[in-house]
């Protein structure tokens, strides 16, 4: 791990899983390998770690590294660089009615309520709709680094939309968001990318880290929408290439 400190070294090991069905990709089975143990995984290690092309899920920290297969390409906003385009512009402008309010992480019930109806409606049939509340907790609750959530309500009060958030050194990491699926008009999920980016910014915070981009996947081709946008590609960040 060339991108982590002579610390972050002795401290860190990283095994490969066994193959399993990708996610994104059909017909492809994927590899992923896990920093361990998660409990040392501080947060100056796990900006680097980020960095170098990692991922967050609950307590496990991850990037891919499957057999044959490069697709995932680790992706990051620089945060005062971005100009919205037209149609974000719109975006913004439909949702201003919205309230945010950070929180620390804990259990809700109306949040876990949010989260299985998101599930049901985007990921039917793929384990996660069935999610029980301490799957929820595990995934979005557990944390060895600083994170924290935001809630957005509507004019009425009523939670429409919830993100989880990683600090890092110099960016934050978005990590999932959840949103009322019966308000597809109003594009949240873009919404919800630019109220990052603007927090970034206010922070001091240099990126927006994205997670992962993949080509010929059609979930993640709202990514490139926002300009400028940067990939991790042949072992360095720059301009993303399409």
């Amino acid at each position: 791990m060339s991108k982590l400190s002579e610390h972050g070294q002795s401290l860190i090991q990283f095994y490969v899983t066994a193959p399993y069905p990708c996610s994104y990709l059909p017909d492809e089975m994927a590899r992923s390998q896990v920093a361990i143990p998660g409990d040392l995984i501080d947060a100056q290690i796990y900006s680097q770690l980020v960095r170098a092309g990692f991922r967050r899920s609950g307590l496990f920290t991850y990037r891919p590294q499957c057999d044959r297969c490069r697709a995932c390409v680790p992706v990051r906003i620089p945060s005062k660089a971005f100009t919205p385009n037209r149609t974000q512009r719109r975006v913004w402008k439909r949702n201003q009615g919205l309230s945010a309010e950070i929180l620390k992480l804990g259990y809700s019930e109306e949040h876990y309520q949010l989260y299985r109806r998101y599930q049901e409606s985007r990921h039917s049939g793929g384990g996660m709709d069935e999610d029980s509340r301490e799957q929820y907790r595990s995934f979005i609750l557990k944390t060895h680094v600083a994170s924290f959530l935001v809630e957005f309500r509507d004019e009425r009060g009523t939670l429409v939309m919830v993100s989880l958030i990683d600090e890092l050194e110099d960016g934050l990491s978005s990590v999932y968001t959840f949103f009322d699926p019966d308000l597809q008009q109003a594009s949240l999920g873009t919404f919800n990318i630019m109220w990052q980016i603007r927090l970034s910014r206010k922070l001091g915070r240099h990126y927006l880290y994205l997670g992962y981009w993949i080509r010929d996947c059609r979930k993640m081709a709202y990514k490139v929408n926002f300009r400028p946008i940067e990939g991790l590609q042949s072992g360095s960040w720059g301009p993303l290439v399409l």
